[in-house]
């Protein structure tokens, strides 16, 4: 079966002359890779392409990405103004981005900061977390506030201090609570989806041109398993 790009799974959260925020499934590729399958990236050109009848190739460009098992909020660039000024806050960490999760076991400390040194292991796609800096490593920090529990599970609101690759689903792991439906870093449930239930709940920013500081949310992730 031929893979085609679909506008009407578009969800647009938030769009301006320059910058375009969707809602990304998780399951969906951000940015294509070897399996062929559609991307955010082609579904969101179809959508602006067919918006505003632009003939030729559609520019968009890629802010931040998501895991493809995580669902959220995904920023991109309709220009190449726009992809310059969010680059630079993301490199500035003035963008805020906030993900709700639900854990194995209740946590104990109910607000904490966890700073730990990560390196990633290309091969393997898989993140080690160590206590102290270790060769190739980078530091990796986050903040968790527990929000409510459900049977053995809790539910966190995660700010994110530094974008590391896995950096939350290994970091929580690494306390004793992985992400629910994350085998890669130890939860013993396996969703049905493939989705691990970690999601990019809010992401604040500013606007390209105004500097205007705006704030895109979904809702929280239902314990559905």
């Amino acid at each position: 079966m031929e893979n085609n790009p679909k506008e009407e799974n578009i969800k647009v959260l938030y769009e301006d002359n320059h910058l375009i925020a969707v809602y990304k499934p998780a399951g969906t590729l951000v940015q294509g890779d070897k399996s062929g399958d559609i991307s955010m990236i082609e579904e969101v050109k179809m959508y602006i392409k067919n918006k505003y009848n632009k003939p030729g190739n559609v520019f968009l460009g890629l802010i931040h990405r998501l895991d493809r098992n995580v669902d959220g909020i995904v920023l991109f660039a309709k220009t190449s103004k726009g992809a310059s000024r969010l680059s630079e806050q993301f490199r500035e960490h003035s963008v805020e981005k906030i993900y709700h999760a639900w854990v194995s076991g209740i946590v104990k400390e109910k607000n904490k900061t966890l700073i730990n040194f990560l390196r990633h292991n290309e091969n393997q796609n898989y993140t080690e977390v160590f206590d102290e800096e270790v060769r190739d490593s980078d530091r990796a920090e986050l903040s968790y506030e527990f929000i409510e529990s459900d049977g053995d599970f809790s539910l966190l609101k995660i700010k994110l201090k530094t974008g590391r690759q896995h950096q939350i689903r290994s970091q929580l792991s690494h306390i004793g609570h992985p992400i629910v439906g994350d085998t890669k870093y130890g939860s013993t449930i396996k969703s049905g989806d493939q989705r691990i239930f970690l999601t990019e709940t809010s992401l604040s920013f500013n606007t390209a041109t105004t500097d205007e500081r705006k704030t895109v949310t979904i809702e929280i992730p239902k314990k559905t398993w």
